[in-house]
């Protein structure tokens, strides 16, 4: 690949944040989460109240990318079948495979936690393998795929927590928050532009291919391999943690450090990369004990309490 091959591909990730930003307004931190899972092959679970933004921000980053785009609203009566797809057969005893949702590069599942456990289920597969298998056929699903999900906080009405095994499959997962009082006034006064969204592609699903090639050649230094797996382990042994996070965890931290720094422009990762996708990475594999809860300990303060106590490497390459 040529010098300016090479750099209309590192133009790529601005524009796409450009492009989503005309519609969104804010979410900085969100957008940037987005951008590094697809650059690093992941998945990404939005949190949030109801009406902050997260199913635009979802569509809206799946139309910048172009591709196939799909969206599947999540609701307790949905079957798995109706994510994955199923068999049609004819009298004549032949039989049809119809794809589901499911086959598309970016998949919105709208409100995941809206559904029952067995559905949420139906997304396993697919996440993990990059496959469904239906009647003991495996279908490949296309290339590249990710799942841009959104959930209510657990324990609203009307929602089933995901199982553990369901959020480990999420390389990180965004806290979508209400908007600061001047963004809030910047939706009211772009409201009749933000309400009819137009979201152009300004890249391609091969593009996409070649841009992850590019962030697997991004170097890491053995200090901070070797500080991505301190952090992992500190949290799974502090006192306060009743389940730590699994090795995916550490898998996140490493490929999502190494697009964040291809983003910004650097072919090597900072500390300060893998401290800022900590708590993304981790969040949403840990548990706290119950009798550390009742004293107000949470996920984020035993993530603090890593980054607080874990030596931080000599930074650069």
């Amino acid at each position: 690949m040529d010098d300016s091959q090479q750099d209309a591909l590192q133009e790529v990730p601005s524009r796409i944040l450009e492009a989503v930003s005309r519609v969104v307004v804010g979410k900085e931190e969100v957008k940037l989460l987005l951008l590094s899972a697809l650059l690093s092959g992941g998945h990404v679970l939005i949190e949030g109240m109801a009406g902050t933004a997260k199913t635009l921000l979802g569509k809206a980053f799946a139309l910048a990318i172009g591709g196939e785009f799909k969206r599947i609203q999540l609701t307790s009566d949905l079957l798995p079948t109706d994510v994955t797809g199923f068999y049609l057969y004819r009298p004549d005893g032949s039989s049809k495979f119809v794809p589901g949702p499911i086959f598309a590069n970016i998949v919105l599942a709208d409100e995941l936690n809206r559904t029952t456990p067995r559905t949420q289920a139906a997304f396993l597969e697919a996440m993990q393998e990059r496959q469904v298998t239906i009647e003991g056929s495996a279908h490949p699903l296309p290339e590249p795929f990710m799942v841009i999900a959104s959930q209510l906080p657990t324990g609203g009405a009307g929602t089933y927590p995901l199982a553990d095994v369901q959020a480990d499959r999420f390389m990180f997962r965004a806290w979508s928050a209400y908007p600061a009082p001047e963004e809030e006034a910047e939706v009211l006064s772009k409201i009749d532009v933000l309400e009819e969204p137009r979201v152009e592609p300004v890249t391609t699903p091969e593009t996409v291919l070649a841009l992850r090639e590019r962030v697997r050649d991004v170097f890491v230094s053995e200090a901070v391999r070797e500080y991505v797996v301190e952090l992992v382990n500190r949290v799974r042994g502090d006192s306060d943690v009743l389940v730590g996070p699994s090795p995916r965890a550490s898998i996140a931290l490493y490929k999502g450090s190494r697009a964040l720094a291809y983003v910004e422009g650097r072919d090597y990762v900072l500390p300060d990369d893998v401290k800022r996708l900590v708590l993304p990475a981790m969040v949403h594999r840990i548990h706290v004990r119950s009798e550390a809860e009742m004293d107000g300990v949470t996920p984020e303060t035993v993530l603090q309490r890593a980054l607080e106590s874990v030596e931080v490497p000599k930074a650069g390459p």
